[in-house]
């Protein structure tokens, strides 16, 4: 299922999948720990928040970030990095930070220079997702529509920004009982992430490539060389 639901006017969505915690297809040994020193430490409630931010109008400040190429995800104190492979490909379908909280997916989409993008997808995702039997509460959040999805014994929450010619999406995935703090755990990391669009032109919701760190990339090529051989 795509990450934008059905398109109304015949496009077919090109982006990755929901973030679920359970039996995804990744690559073996591929939880790896972030490269980021001492880790990303929870602000006060009342600390000034601005982001997330386009790389032009980035911060310079100390909080260790995952470069994936498109965009530069906080990671939490004690977080782990899972990164989701297609194994026929090789390629990276999607990159996790896993917290105490459930599994955070952070993705970036090129948009419009104009319209916000965010309230037609969530409410594309939304559609879908009933039709697929799950529970959707619809809300808003500090930066517009948030989705609150029940799927079996699984919890989902989908928060959008829009920004300059992108937009960015977040989804934490857990079992039930950590739905109480998986929506402000998500939004914190949102907050802190940066976005790096580029120049080029891009088709609207085209996801904005991943591109793994140097370190990572080779630990993960290491593993799958081990299970071929």
């Amino acid at each position: 299922m795509g990450i934008f639901g059905r398109r109304s006017r015949g496009a077919k969505s090109r982006g990755g999948r929901h973030a679920l915690p359970a039996d995804q297809d990744v690559a073996a040994g591929a939880d790896v720990e972030p490269d980021a020193g001492q880790g990303y430490r929870d602000e006060p409630e009342d600390a000034p928040r601005e982001g997330p931010f386009d790389v032009d109008e980035a911060p310079e400040d100390e909080i260790p970030r995952m470069d994936l190429g498109s965009v530069r995800v906080p990671v939490p104190d004690g977080a782990q990095i899972q990164v989701e492979m297609d194994q026929s490909s090789g390629k990276v379908r999607a990159v996790h930070v896993v917290t105490p909280h459930g599994q955070v997916t952070i993705s970036a989409y090129a948009a419009p220079r104009t319209d916000a993008l965010w309230p037609d997808v969530s409410e594309e995702l939304g559609q879908q997702l009933r039709t697929d039997g799950a529970t959707v509460v619809r809300s808003t959040g500090p930066w517009g529509p948030e989705l609150a999805v029940q799927m079996g014994k699984n919890s989902l929450h989908f928060v959008g920004v829009d920004g300059p010619r992108w937009m960015l999406r977040g989804v934490i995935a857990g079992s039930g009982q950590l739905a109480e703090r998986a929506p402000e755990t998500l939004r914190k990391l949102m907050r802190d992430t940066i976005v790096v669009r580029g120049e080029g032109p891009m088709p609207v919701r085209n996801p904005l490539p991943i591109k793994l760190p140097e370190k990572v990339a080779q630990h993960i090529a290491e593993r799958r060389g081990q299970q071929g051989g």
